[in-house]
């Protein structure tokens, strides 16, 4: 089983936040969370270990 890695592995870790900020740019709220679940739909099909994806469900829950 994989883990997920919750450790800073992230280079331009700023600019990378302005690009998540800008993709939003111009939409209404309810396009905007449709760009947030396709964009974790494709993220989810890139890392494609349903335990890594499960791990990091349960890690973005609300505590």
């Amino acid at each position: 089983m994989s883990a997920l890695n919750l450790a800073p592995n992230l280079t331009d870790h700023d600019d990378l936040y302005q690009s998540l900020i800008d993709m939003h740019e111009g939409l209404s709220e309810q396009e905007s969370l449709k760009l947030w679940s396709r964009l974790t739909l494709i993220l989810m099909n890139h890392i494609g270990d349903r335990a890594v994806i499960e791990q990091a469900i349960e890690a973005a829950r609300p505590r």
